[in-house]
């Protein structure tokens, strides 16, 4: 089976169409997911009123998910994925996470407890709502000005003092590139495509990764398979999270970030850590990593040392990248790949705020970014007079 396209980098025009109508508001968030509803929850916190609700001279904000409904990326992980696995889940503010079981599924509990926290708070999201494009608004003469952002969905068009983006990563699976992927004849999936161990019961299945996703299924996959685990570097196992190690490791995200690089994922920010799962396919036996394989041939796959590894299945646990092709228009794209981005603002574009990224990948870091965002929104001049045009 042949994998999806490699995405290809973008720095360019995007085209996207035109919505029929045109609405203004002063803050407009893309995504439901945790960074989305932190932002909502800070924005009604701080006076903002959904757009829906909106009377006389409030400021308004808007939250638009492409999702059928609440939960974000927990609306599609696979169903063996329980709350007592679930790693590092933090609790949206102001509504704690309810009591659950741990043997409950996270897509079962998350997105009803999301869905919770929407009415709870009434942020009216807005939904199915896809958003091609963020664009500045021009002259005739196709100058840039520096009024609101516009935002243009599958549905209507939106001007917008701010933009906070909160698009996360789920939709943007990352497939490297290995020389002969097209000339596999079994399956190739990536997790973001895992459903169960089971369809892959008696089969041979290589799993490529070394991330906690990598690991997760390792460990499940192996009780109906024969699996062969490989990553590009050795695993370093960290003795355990210490305060002092987490604040230099986020320094360091924030660093790559505000200079435009890509950022890294989170094992590669906070190093990998040993885990009940881990512990259990150690014990098993199936915890033995192999070195990255050179290529793919039609059967299996060829090691370093030419010797060749048989496989009826490839899992590509290898990560995702923030889904940001929508912003293509406003040209922030570095030289290195990433955006220039500090404190959740972007540097090249101060209208707009990127949450969910770089540091503030985690669900922790996506809440205080919901809530920096706000802030630094409201410490704006712009957002203290009209910073939407009139409809």
């Amino acid at each position: 089976m042949t994998p999806p396209q490699v995405d290809r980098e973008w720095n360019g025009h995007f085209a996207a169409p035109v919505g029929t109508t045109m609405r203004s508001v002063d803050v407009l968030v893309v995504g439901a997911g945790q960074a989305g509803l932190s932002a909502g929850y800070h924005l009604q916190r701080r006076g903002f009123v959904p757009v829906t609700r909106a009377a006389g001279d409030a400021r308004t904000f808007v939250v638009l998910d492409s999702e059928d409904g609440p939960g974000g990326a927990w609306r599609h992980r696979w169903a063996s994925l329980k709350m007592a696995t679930v790693n590092g889940i933090y609790e949206l503010p102001g509504f704690p996470v309810p009591p659950a079981d741990p043997d409950a599924s996270s897509r079962d509990v998350l997105p009803a407890y999301f869905a919770d926290y929407e009415q709870r708070f009434a942020l009216d999201v807005q939904r199915p709502v896809r958003v091609q494009a963020v664009r500045r608004p021009t002259m005739a003469d196709g100058t840039d000005t520096d009024g609101p952002l516009i935002v243009e969905t599958d549905s209507e068009t939106w001007s917008a003092g701010h933009v906070i983006n909160a698009t996360g990563t789920w939709t943007r699976p990352h497939w490297p590139y290995y020389p002969g992927m097209e000339s596999f004849r079994g399956r190739q999936l990536h997790v973001h495509d895992y459903v169960s161990a089971d369809e892959f019961a008696g089969e041979r299945v290589v799993i490529v990764g070394a991330g906690i996703s990598a690991t997760q299924l390792l460990e499940e996959v192996s009780h109906v398979a024969d699996t062969f685990w490989v990553t590009r570097t050795e695993p370093v196992w960290e003795d355990g999270f210490s305060t002092p190690g987490i604040r230099a490791a986020l320094a360091r995200a924030e660093d790559r970030v505000r200079e435009g690089l890509p950022p890294q994922s989170i094992v590669r920010v906070t190093g990998m850590h040993r885990t009940a799962w881990t512990e259990r396919a150690e014990a098993r036996g199936v915890l033995v990593r192999h070195p990255m394989f050179t290529r793919i041939e039609e059967d299996g796959v060829r090691m370093p040392d030419g010797s060749f590894e048989p496989a009826d299945v490839i899992l590509w646990a290898t990560g995702f990248r923030a889904e940001l092709r929508h912003l293509a228009p406003l040209r922030l794209r570095t030289r290195q790949g990433g955006i220039r981005v500090a404190n959740g603002r972007s540097l090249d574009e101060p209208r707009l705020f990127v949450i969910g990224y770089g540091p503030s990948q985690s669900t922790i870091g996506a809440n205080r970014a919901g809530r920096d965002a706000v802030i630094s929104i409201l410490s704006d001049p712009a957002a203290v007079e009209t910073s939407a045009i009139p409809a």
